[in-house]
């Protein structure tokens, strides 16, 4: 039976996810739709193109900047910046990977949604694409007097030369590059920016004209709308297209015979005290996994191996002391065939052999029986848990389903299969019952100790790299310039002048009209309130959220931060990673670490940092933040009850690793996030807020950590008692506060456990501490790479 053109292939209801998914394709084009529903009000629809790149001069990447530049609809230059300001969506992006482009929207408004759906739907089949859309986002010879170097200019082009300049960008580049040789995952979908000069106009065409059709498309929606509508929503967009034979497959990497070696440069300058350091990982090729059964115990063996402080290859890494950071990221499904890497950032490029051998010799010994037998419960505790929450956070659950389909669905396997988890997790479960630790053990020998699909790859810093790639650059644009005739010049002086005047020129009122917008009939009048009982427990006040979790207990105690001098400040992240990382009088923090997995849903520290309305003064909180089933929040309270009151904060160089990996982070993060930096400096003037935050994230934190790994070296008995100090401040219940939610009947049930572990916490009633901000308002600059 067909319905607006679309046959149903399958359909199946999903019990784990209260959902019904019905697969379909249109008989005229063979575009697919996969259409899932169910009672989320937050609606997500997104449409996919395989789009696997040939070369390197990220085509696929700019042409999804370009297909949001205007369409045959909403001709406007910028229609998302319109579209946004009469929109109500929860979520608008692009993303482009190494073998497909998305297009995904979001948002809890029906009429909204479909705005969305249609502007979405007109940008990728009928975007304007002018030759003056790709000069702006791909690439032009600028030149605006003939007196000055030529240069090139371009939004992908700038982007990518920010991408180029961080290490942990090109780590993974190259990583990527040596497993897949032979493949589209050898090119950069991104772009490389000595590559995308070479892209041409019409070529940019036709890779539009043959990969964005409703042939090579996956269409998907989800959430509570009307599934007919949808059919008839896409009918009449595909209407006008008949159905072709795109040439997007993604072939696969065969596998190698032997394991390889590749070294690498990044680019870094003389005076940034990183000359010597490099960075290396061990990868593997896993090869095209469809069992689902497999893919979940895969996923199990990486929390194993890598999902926490404790897990032991991550330990093994950490404990070294090679390195600062964990590099690598552990399994990687977002490729048709999946890869495993492990390593270490800044390391001695002389260590690089002993960190190759501690990654192979640690799998080895967990190969052969080594496994814990608690790790394994907690890995399988936390997977499953994970699996049923299904929390996303702010990421729409819809988006956050499509993607996890299109690992299957891209590649001609069923998408549903990769929803529904349910069979393969008792299969699991069923597995592991029977065969304990050595099912993991069997994994890594399969899949990582005999496969010779592996390689290494050290990455190491050159001060000199960026100066040559520069002179590269300026040569190649000498010799063009050298080569035009004076024609040519003013030609292109005018043409610089063209492309500027239509970027500032505005969209005319008549073309902005034409962008949908919401109006008041549009929006729900009722105010949408969470609901909250403020009450006391254990002499802290608590609030209670009455709502639907899916039998899921939230609970959060929050620590005043404004109990600590001003000078305590900048310990609190790292006093926070304490408190799950450094153990306890009655546990080491492998123990502790085994415990939280097995027995709760998690537990982390958050910081909540903001603004108030009664005054200058923030509220600033460190939250411990965990949930349990309620049979298991008695256990929950007591775990936060025993890391708040006996962490053990005189592990020396539990502490110092933690601070390495922090400092690592921050120094990673500056080139790429640079922007960001110089943002929260620059708020941290005006209020309190914003400069606690700079205080316990930004500039002034990284020279804190730089300064503190010395004195952990130096004076360790000084930094332990400002822990000890930090903590008997911070840990008093007189200043606490205490969020739960959960259903009502669990709510009854928890009480009585709060009232008890709430009211054995220490209580001194620490006074609240003004902070006194620099007043300074004198200029600076910051100089990074």
């Amino acid at each position: 039976m067909s319905t607006h053109g679309f046959e149903l292939v399958r359909e199946q209801e999903i019990a784990e996810l209260n959902s019904r998914a019905r697969l379909y394709r249109h008989t005229a084009t063979g575009a697919e739709l996969l259409s899932v529903t169910n009672d989320d009000e937050n609606k997500v629809f997104g449409v996919t193109f395989r789009t696997p790149p040939s070369d390197s001069t990220g085509v696929a990447h700019i042409l999804e900047h370009i297909t949001l530049c205007g369409s045959r609809k909403y001709p406007l230059k910028t229609p998302f910046v319109e579209l946004i300001k009469g929109s109500l969506k929860t979520f608008l992006n692009a993303f482009t990977y190494p073998d497909k482009t998305c297009y995904p929207v979001a948002s809890q408004n029906v009429q909204d949604f479909y705005n969305l759906v249609d502007v979405y739907l007109d940008a990728v089949f009928y975007p304007r694409i002018a030759r003056h859309h790709f000069e702006q986002e791909a690439w032009h010879y600028e030149l605006e007097d003939a007196e000055q170097p030529l240069s090139y200019k371009g939004v992908v082009f700038n982007e990518m030369k920010g991408a180029y300049s961080s290490p942990d960008s090109m780590l993974y580049k190259y990583i990527r590059q040596s497993l897949f040789p032979d493949t589209t995952y050898g090119v950069d979908s991104g772009g490389d920016p000595e590559r995308i000069p070479d892209l041409t106009y019409e070529q940019l065409k036709g890779f539009h004209d043959t990969l964005y059709h409703p042939s090579n498309a996956r269409i998907f929606f989800y959430g509570d709308d009307d599934p007919e509508r949808r059919l008839a929503i896409i009918a009449e967009y595909l209407r006008d297209f008949q159905a072709i034979a795109p040439a997007s497959d993604v072939p696969l990497q065969q596998p190698f015979a032997a394991p390889t070696h590749v070294e690498r440069s990044y680019a870094t300058s003389a005076d940034q005290g990183d000359t010597g350091k490099a960075m290396l990982t061990v990868n593997w090729m896993l090869g095209e996994e469809t069992d689902h059964e497999t893919l979940l115990g895969l996923g199990v063996l990486d929390y194993i191996l890598m999902g926490n402080a404790a897990a032991p290859l991550r330990r093994a890494l950490i404990e070294s002391g090679l390195g600062e950071n964990v590099a690598g990221g552990g399994l990687s499904d977002s490729l048709r065939q999946l890869t495993f890497s492990a390593g270490l950032k800044n390391i001695d490029p002389q260590h690089a052999a002993a960190v190759e051998a501690l990654v192979i010799d640690t799998l080895r010994s967990l190969a052969a029986g080594a496994i814990e037998p608690a790790a394994v419960e907690a890995a399988m505790n936390t997977v499953e848990f994970s699996l049923r929450e299904n929390n996303t956070g702010s990421f729409p659950r819809g988006l956050s389903l499509m993607l996890g389909a299109l690992g299957g669905w891209l590649y001609g396997h069923d998408p549903i299969d990769r929803m529904a988890f349910e069979s393969p997790l008792a299969a699991l479960k069923a597995r592991v019952a029977a065969e304990g630790p050595g099912y993991f053990g069997s994994l890594i020998q399969r899949t990582l100790i005999e496969n010779n699909h592996r390689t290494t790859v050290l990455l190491k810093a050159d001060p000199a790299l960026a100066e040559r790639q520069a002179s590269a650059e300026r040569t190649r644009l000498d010799e063009v310039r050298s080569n035009l005739s004076e024609l040519q010049v003013q030609e292109l002086i005018k043409r610089t002048a063209e492309l500027k005047e239509l970027q500032e020129l505005p969209d005319p009122p008549e073309v902005r009209a034409t962008i949908p917008s919401l109006s008041l009939p549009d929006l729900d009048k009722k105010i949408r309130t969470v609901p909250t009982e403020q009450t006391t427990r254990g002499g802290v006040p608590t609030l209670y959220h009455e709502l639907f979790t899916n039998g899921i207990v939230y609970l959060d105690l929050g620590l005043n931060l404004h109990t600590l001098p001003q000078h305590l400040l900048p310990y609190v992240p790292l006093f926070g990673r304490s408190l799950t990382e450094m153990g306890t009088q009655a546990e080491d923090f492998v123990k502790l670490a085994q415990r939280i997995g097995r027995t709760t849903g998690g537990l982390r520290t958050q910081r909540f940092i903001s603004s108030t309305r009664r005054g200058p003064e923030s509220a600033a909180w460190l939250f411990l933040r965990g949930k349990a089933v309620p049979s298991q929040v008695p256990e929950l309270l007591s775990i936060m009850g025993e890391v708040l009151t006996t962490v053990q904060l005189d592990n020396r160089e539990r502490f110092r690793q933690m601070a390495l990996e922090e400092k690592a982070r921050l120094e990673s993060s500056l080139v790429p996030s640079g922007h960001s930096y110089a943002d929260l400096r620059l708020r941290a003037r005006f209020d309190e807020a914003n400069w606690a935050s700079e205080q316990l994230g930004g500039i002034s934190y990284l020279f804190f950590l730089r300064n503190l790994v010395q004195q952990i070296e130096s004076d360790w008995d000084a930094v332990a008692a400002t822990l000890e100090q930090l903590r008997a401040t911070i840990v008093d219940r007189a200043n606490m506060i205490c969020n739960v939610t959960s259903d009502s009947g669990s709510w009854a049930q928890i009480s009585p456990a709060l009232d008890g572990a709430l009211g054995a916490l220490p209580a001194q009633a620490s006074p609240q501490v003004a902070w006194q901000r620099s007043s300074s308002s004198a200029n600076e600059g910051l100089v990074i790479p």
